[in-house]
């Protein structure tokens, strides 16, 4: 991992392996998965046009979804690697077919393509359908627009904090406080991660706060 040690951390519920973004602030940018049985480590490097792996979580088959500086989600599936997955021919770089990228939305940069200036910081997958978009949703924080980017069947979904503008998330979890409630009892949960709460809208005085949020399964669903 390039001496740059671990970060996200996501038990696989398919077959018990630990997963972990790595190269997050130094080295080679990838994900690695360790085997308690076995105790072997296996490195996947990004492939371009992705980089920059920040936070991350695992579906309930074992796909690893990261966010990246390249203003992608970017999943990995071990099941399409062809490649021996460890020896001496593993050196990160032999699974580029186990990746696939997903745009954010939002205006990118000129003259290196198609992407996203989106900067987001970790990414969470609604392995329970805990929001109501379905299960394994993976959905990142958008921290650029005030909000998160869930991805529903290969598109982009954005769910932003109309007001105060200036909404920055660290993180975000699920749940569901009554499974036979609906929509209205089920909910996406994250707090406010800014160190700077004076900088969002309304200025001094703002303080950090809590969010919720409940998608309605049509506009007019009560």
């Amino acid at each position: 991992t390039g001496g740059s040690g671990t970060y996200a951390v996501m038990p696989n519920p398919a077959d018990g392996s630990i997963w972990y973004t790595v190269g997050v602030f130094a080295g080679r940018g990838g994900v690695m998965r360790y085997d308690p049985e076995t105790q072997l480590s296996e490195v996947f490097n990004v492939p371009m046009p992705g980089f920059g792996p920040r936070g991350g979580d695992i579906d309930s088959k074992g796909v690893v979804w990261v966010s990246l500086a390249s203003g992608h989600i970017g999943s990995f599936d071990r099941s399409k690697c062809k490649a021996p997955l460890n020896g001496p021919k593993a050196t990160g770089d032999h699974c580029p077919e186990g990746w696939s990228f997903y745009q954010y939305p939002g205006p990118g940069f000129q003259g290196i393509g198609e992407n996203s200036a989106e900067a987001s910081y970790y990414s969470w997958v609604d392995q329970h359908d805990t929001l109501g978009l379905g299960k394994d949703v993976p959905i990142s924080t958008a921290n650029l627009q005030d909000g998160f980017a869930a991805l529903k069947d290969g598109k982009m979904v954005l769910l932003r904090v109309p007001y105060p503008l200036g909404f920055y998330a660290k993180g975000l979890d699920g749940r569901i406080d009554d499974p036979n409630g609906g929509w209205k009892g089920r909910g996406l949960w994250s707090s406010s991660g800014d160190r700077t709460p004076w900088l969002i809208e309304g200025g001094k005085g703002r303080k950090p706060m809590a969010v919720h949020f409940q998608v309605r399964p049509d506009p007019l669903a009560k």
